[in-house]
């Protein structure tokens, strides 16, 4: 293939565009911001879910208090009621009384012991609350960070499009004017050699693969026409003579 040596030289400006494009679209991706919004956004996740099973502690607690209390005001009332019986003199019959005084003891020692039982879950209730305040707040603080380190994220993207896309645009520039069958090639290479199409000789190197050349191989690079376009023969990639390049 032949191209003019001004167009050859054109392809180090596109290659060095290329070469940008893909530092931003690695610095893109890159970012220490994604990982950090991975990990918070795995830990949110799980305090969420230690959130939701926290509250259906705390509302199965909650519900265990209620009953509790019901259970105590059932022998609460169901105790003054008898009391007054008791104190009405209505019940005359000794054994009738006794009975009735029997079962008053035994309805406050049974609402001693419900209110026992009250007070431990009221102790375990309100454990169970603090868990869910500690673990909301949290998610909250967690909620905060994501937000701050996605804000990040987006400036940075913002930032590094915007710089992409003023180097798309002088991309667009010089492709317009390099010929067709020369950019068909450098993009075939570029795509085939990790991003790198075109490469300078310079000192007896190539510099896309930096192998140095012998003087017999530089000889024969000197005798081809300047309108040739070269490749190397290590690794394939277009090798553009300047005027450093000393041959």
């Amino acid at each position: 293939m032949n191209a003019a040596p001004a167009d050859q030289i054109r392809l180090l400006d596109l290659q060095a565009i290329d070469s940008k494009l893909d530092q931003l679209a690695h610095r893109r991706r890159s970012l220490p911001e994604h990982a950090e919004i991975e990990k918070v956004t795995a830990d949110h996740t799980a305090l969420k879910d230690l959130v939701v099973a926290a509250q259906a502690q705390q509302g199965d607690t909650a519900r265990e208090l209620t009953k509790a209390e019901q259970d105590v005001e059932q022998v609460r009332t169901r105790s003054a009621r008898n009391q007054q019986r008791l104190d009405s003199g209505a019940i005359t019959s000794p054994r009738d009384l006794e009975n009735l005084q029997h079962e008053i003891g035994s309805l406050a020692k049974r609402q001693g012991d419900l209110e026992e039982v009250v007070l431990d879950v009221m102790e375990r209730l309100e454990t169970a609350q603090a868990r869910v305040d500690e673990l909301t707040a949290r998610l909250e603080h967690s909620t905060v960070v994501l937000t701050e380190a996605e804000t990040r994220r987006d400036a940075a993207f913002a930032e590094i499009d915007g710089e992409a896309e003023k180097v798309r645009r002088d991309r667009e520039t010089v492709v317009a004017v390099v010929p067709a069958d020369l950019l068909k090639l450098y993009t075939k290479l570029r795509e085939q050699q990790g991003g790198v199409g075109a490469a300078r000789l310079y000192q007896r190197r190539c510099e896309g693969c930096r192998t140095e050349f012998s003087i017999t191989e530089l000889n024969a690079i000197k005798a081809e026409p300047a309108d040739k376009v070269v490749r190397c023969e290590n690794c394939s990639r277009i090798l553009v003579r300047t005027a450093e390049s000393g041959v």
